[in-house]
Formats: C-alpha cells, sequence, structure tokens
C-alpha cells in the first residue's frame, strides 16, 4: 500500500501502522454501541430481575438482531487480531490490508445503517431500541473514515487484481494458521483436487453416494480419528485442524466433508458422556471407520424442539425396545451405529425424559437399504447435500442392548447432547467456508474465462465486486471459525461463539454461491455448471445444526442473562 499520496486501494493516504490503528480504534466503538443495544434489549425482555422467555419471543426481532451485531462485533475483533498477527510476521501485505479495510468499511457501515440477517429481514439500530444520538455515536472519526474509504470500488477492482496474481490457495490471503495446520490444509486441498473435485458434480446430478473407496481412503487419512484421544485410537489433534481439514473437503464438496461430522458427534457424545467401557469399545472403531455411525435426533412434528421428542425407550429386562419415527437422518443405510435419542420417562413431556442410545445396526445394500428387525425407512429427495442421502426412519420394538445406554443412566441424553453442539457447530462453520471458497473458485475462473462485449466479465466493476466481497466475506467467517477452535482447544466453553461462527458462515456461503452463479448468468442455472450445485449445497447451512432463528436465539439468550 503507498505510503503518501492516494493509495491504490482508494483509502485516505496512511501508513500501514495507521490502518491498523484506525480498525483498532473502530473496535471499541462497535463494543461500546453493544453495550448500549445489550442493556435496551435487556430492559425489553426482563421481567424484574430475570429475562422472560415469553418476552424475548415478544421481542424477537430485537433479541436476535442483538445476536447480529455481537457476531458483528465479534468478527471485527477477529479481524483485527488476524491483522495484527500478520503484521508481526511480516506477512501482511497488500492483498490482506485490502481485505481488512473494506471488511472494517462494509461492516461498520452495516452496523450503522442495517446488518443483513437474511435477504429480507434488515436489522435497524432502532429496531433495538437505541437512540439517534447513541446510534451516531458510533460515528467515531476512525470509524467515519473507514466507512467512507475503505469499502470503495477502487479498492475491490484493486483487491481482485491482487487476487487474479496469486494461487488458487491464496487468493483469499494468508490464514494466520501455523505451519503445522497449512500442511493439513494443503494435504487435504490435494486431495479435493485430485480425488473429490473430479467427480463431485457427477455424484450429485445422479444423487449417488459417495463411494466407499473415498470413505476408506480418508479413514487411511486419519478424518474420522482426527481429534479422539490417542489412547482411544485417534489422532488427538484440534478442533483448529478439524477446521481447516473440513473447510478443505467441503471446498471439494459439502458431502464429503460432511462424512466426518457424524463420527465427531457421536466421539463427542462417547468422550463426554459414555462410560469407560463405551469409550473403549467405541472410540477405536470410529476413529478407524470400521464403525460408521449416525446421528437419529429429530423427529417430523418436533424440528428443533427436541424436548417434545416422542419417540419412546421402553425396558424390556436389561435391554430396551425403541417405538417412533425419526427424520432428516443423514448417511442412515450404510452406518452401524446410530446415536439415537428418546424417551425413557414416559410421565415427562420436555428434556429431562430423554435418553441416548447407541443403537447398533446392520449396513444396508441398495436391495435392502434397511434390514436389522424392528427398523424401516424411506429416502427423502433432496436439492442439494446428496453424497450421503436422508432418510426417514421408523422404528417398530427395536431392540437394543441395555450396555448401550450412553452412560449407562437414563435422562441423561439432551444434556449429552448439548454437550456436543460446540463441536459440531464449529466444524458445520468450517464447512460453510469450505462451499463459500468453492463458489469463489468458480466464479473466479468463470469470471476471467467469459467473455462479453469484448473483453473478461472480470473486467467489469461490479462482477469484481462481487468476487471481492466473496474473498472479504470468506476471511471474517473463517477468522471467526478458527477462533472458536481455539477456544473449544483452550477448553472454554464456546457455544456463543460457535453459534455466531456457524451463524455468519451459513449467510457468508449462500451469499457466495448467489452471487457466484449470477455471475454465471444464465448458464449458472444450468445443471452441467457446478455453480448450480454449490447454491443448493450452501441452503442447507443456515437450516441444519440449529436453523439461523435458533442460532441468533441461543446467543441471545447468553448475552441477555
Amino acid at each position: 500500500m503507498a505510503h503518501d499520496g492516494q493509495t491504490s486501494s482508494g483509502l485516505t493516504p496512511v501508513l500501514l501502522d495507521d490502518l491498523l490503528a484506525l480498525t483498532g480504534a473502530a473496535v471499541p466503538a462497535v463494543d461500546r454501541l453493544l453495550e448500549t443495544a445489550t442493556a435496551r434489549v435487556r430492559a425489553l425482555v426482563s421481567d424484574g430481575d430475570r429475562v422472560s422467555s415469553a418476552l424475548v419471543e415478544v421481542h424477537q426481532t430485537a433479541a436476535h438482531g442483538l445476536a447480529w451485531l455481537a457476531t458483528y462485533a465479534q468478527s471485527l475483533r477477529q479481524m483485527q487480531a488476524w491483522a495484527e498477527k500478520l503484521q508481526g510476521e511480516g506477512v501482511f501485505g497488500e492483498t490482506e490490508q485490502l481485505i481488512h479495510q473494506i471488511a472494517f468499511g462494509e461492516y461498520l457501515w452495516q452496523i450503522y445503517g442495517g446488518i443483513q440477517m437474511n435477504q429480507g429481514e434488515v436489522l435497524r439500530l432502532q429496531d433495538l431500541g437505541l437512540e439517534q444520538s447513541e446510534m451516531r455515536a458510533l460515528m467515531t472519526p476512525d470509524v467515519m473514515t473507514l466507512t467512507q474509504h475503505g469499502n470503495t470500488q477502487e479498492a475491490r477492482v484493486q483487491l481482485v487484481a491482487l487476487m487474479q496474481e496469486h494461487s488458487a490457495n491464496v487468493i483469499t490471503g494468508a490464514s494466520g494458521l501455523d505451519d503445522e495446520l497449512e500442511m493439513i490444509r494443503d494435504q487435504f486441498r490435494r486431495y479435493s483436487v485430485e480425488k473429490i473435485e473430479p467427480h463431485a458434480h457427477d455424484w450429485h446430478l445422479k444423487d449417488e453416494l459417495i463411494p466407499m473407496e473415498v470413505i476408506e481412503e480418508l479413514a487411511e487419512m486419519g478424518v474420522f480419528g482426527l481429534t479422539i484421544p490417542e489412547e482411544y485410537g485417534g489422532f488427538g489433534l484440534s478442533k483448529a485442524s478439524m477446521c481447516v481439514v473440513s473447510e478443505e473437503l467441503s471446498r471439494g464438496y459439502i458431502g464429503v466433508g460432511s462424512l466426518g461430522t457424524r463420527s465427531e458427534i457421536a466421539a463427542e457424545l462417547i468422550i463426554a458422556g459414555g462410560t469407560e467401557e463405551q469409550k473403549q469399545k467405541w472410540l477405536p472403531r470410529l476413529a478407524s471407520a470400521e464403525t460408521l455411525p449416525t446421528a437419529v435426533f429429530t423427529e417430523p412434528n418436533t424440528g428443533s424442539d427436541l424436548g417434545s421428542l416422542r419417540t419412546r425407550a421402553v425396558k424390556d429386562g436389561d435391554d430396551y425396545r425403541i417405538t417412533g419415527n425419526k427424520t432428516w437422518i443423514t448417511h442412515a443405510t450404510r452406518t452401524q451405529v446410530m446415536t439415537l435419542l428418546a424417551r425413557t420417562d414416559p410421565e415427562t413431556s420436555n428434556y429431562k425424559g430423554l435418553s441416548m442410545f447407541l443403537a447398533e445396526k446392520t449396513p444396508g445394500t441398495d436391495d435392502a437399504p434397511f434390514p436389522t428387525d424392528g427398523m424401516t425407512g424411506g429416502e427423502i429427495e433432496v436439492l442439494g447435500y446428496r453424497g450421503m442421502k436422508e432418510y426417514e426412519l421408523a422404528f417398530d420394538n427395536f431392540h437394543v442392548k441395555g450396555e448401550n445406554l450412553l452412560g449407562g443412566e437414563e435422562g441423561k441424553g439432551f444434556k449429552q447432547l448439548m454437550e456436543t453442539f460446540e463441536s459440531a457447530r464449529i466444524q458445520t462453520a468450517a464447512r460453510a467456508v469450505g462451499v463459500a471458497q468453492s463458489a469463489l473458485d468458480l466464479s473466479m475462473q468463470y469470471a476471467q474465462d467469459r467473455k462479453q462485449f469484448g473483453k473478461a466479465l472480470i473486467e467489469f466493476p461490479r462482477v469484481a465486486s462481487k468476487l471481492a466481497m466473496m474473498a472479504v466475506e470468506i476471511t471474517v467467517a473463517r477468522q471467526l471459525t478458527y477462533f472458536s477452535a481455539f477456544e473449544k482447544d483452550q477448553g472454554r466453553r464456546c457455544d456463543v461463539e460457535a453459534g455466531m461462527a456457524k451463524l455468519l458462515g451459513a449467510r457468508v456461503a449462500w451469499a457466495a454461491a448467489d452471487n457466484g452463479l449470477q455471475i454465471h448468468g444464465g448458464n449458472g442455472f444450468a445443471l452441467e455448471y457446478k455453480i448450480s450445485r454449490v447454491l443448493c449445497d450452501a441452503r442447507i447451512l443456515n437450516i441444519f445444526e440449529g436453523a439461523a432463528e435458533i442460532q441468533a436465539q441461543v446467543i441471545a439468550r447468553r448475552l441477555l442473562s
């Protein structure tokens, strides 16, 4: 970046240190606004000295909007930490500087003028109960400089020009991760390019299961035992490594990036809530992929309201018989064990009567997808996210061994499941980053190759701007995801941070896919173009592992409590 005169990016002429000083000063300004907004919303939803669930529902826009404001505040904090780290390492180049200034310029303007919760819902500060004077208090001189000069057409066009000079692996700038994690990224990026990307679109179009050969290769690479402790046959690596692996595999195809999700959930359940005998029996099998698990939680009429589950587990001697219906069960046919949530106390109608089971089953075939007695199922045809298929399941006196009650104690199922949400949502955020990166990969290539009116699409400023904003928001979502993983690795509670990463990551993935299809024009609407698949795959991210509205609710309740 130039040190005097107008910079190539359009930012007011400042030294590098001045850019970080500007953005550093903007962070506390946002934090002060968030503090004021939290107080205003808390007053709206409190009954006496306690937060009322009923009032949170009445003032849902304000509560969920507060979650989004807090997510933006945390995003800017993590972007500042990323920039300072890169500067300290001497790798805060012009690409990274442009990403940083555009991110601040855009997110600060959105905070002041309206945060896109989704395409049809914009959160305004007045929705949080703020007065005009409190809104204007955000506009410190530093914030005004960044909003006026941070995200300009000149900055976006220059960023895309630099992106074209880089290899496909680094078009969104330095990650800030250490060498070990980058080595892991390179390994899985190579695998994605060689073994996934050439076939993913055919798997999607033909609605085929991902070949067992791929699962076996991923098992050899350690994907299914990545974070399982070494004493139980895993690699004992960090949640940050899980993010990198999930991101790069999902960049190739979300179905492959999601293969490890069920193993991650099952392993977390067993590590946190299982007996020592259950850990010794199941964790090595999960780590090696000798046993493939599936998560069986959701029911047709409950959705996110797990407390109202009706599937029941009745004692039969030392064992159990399970009866009920489940839906949206991913990869249900090939698997050998189900982490199955059922009601063991028929007198309850809430979370307290639920128990978790490690329910064994026989893997199915094309001719007999569900051969185990007491269990039937049917496929749910879906737009995207197809590589493992979705199913409805019905259980009728399905037999589960008593020794497979997780933790050996009834009534702990919901608490045990809650303990997996942090890791599952961090991993989902990483999948979202990978899908968004895939959209950017495809769109960059198409915009460079496609000629219109005598020049490449990428030379048109609005096309370049779309690509630039993809790169910027991918970086923001990536840094927020890594932060939540680092918090988890430090043993700190991170349900809010994981929720924020998932909330933002899902929106970023959908925006990237949507804008990517727009760049492709009519071709993007054709099934033969890969961006059509990425659009379908991106849409589910705002729904599973906690819909965006549920995610915002969880974040808001923690902020207000």
